[in-house]
């Protein structure tokens, strides 16, 4: 499995994408913080938490007895560049394009 694969899986769930959420809002948070708003079990939290390490979306860090979540947004940003960007990019410049030329016969009216 690629990692775009990895990235690809663990934003297809909704749950994780939630957790992603959580950590983009307020980032650092503990397991019982991030499950504090799930209906869902501790374990089951857990379990998201791994797939979403897994693609590099979630970085844990110790501190004490404390095992703290922290947002990766990396991995998303090369998904944006790798397959978002390409498929954009047309129609940004038929809009820059329609944009010149309004404007230019906008100039010649008046």
């Amino acid at each position: 499995m690629t990692d775009d694969d990895r990235v690809f899986k663990a934003l297809a769930d909704p749950t994780r994408r939630s957790l992603l959420d959580r950590l983009f809002a307020r980032d650092g948070l503990t397991l019982t913080a991030l499950e504090s708003e799930l209906e869902m079990s501790r374990f089951g939290v857990m379990k998201h938490l791994r797939v979403l390490e897994a693609a590099g979306l979630v970085v844990t860090v110790r501190s004490g007895r404390k095992k703290l979540h922290y947002l990766n947004p990396v991995p998303i940003r090369q998904i944006h560049d790798r397959w978002i960007d390409k498929y954009t990019e047309g129609r940004i410049s038929a809009l820059v394009d329609l944009k010149k030329h309004l404007e230019k016969n906008n100039d010649d009216e008046e």
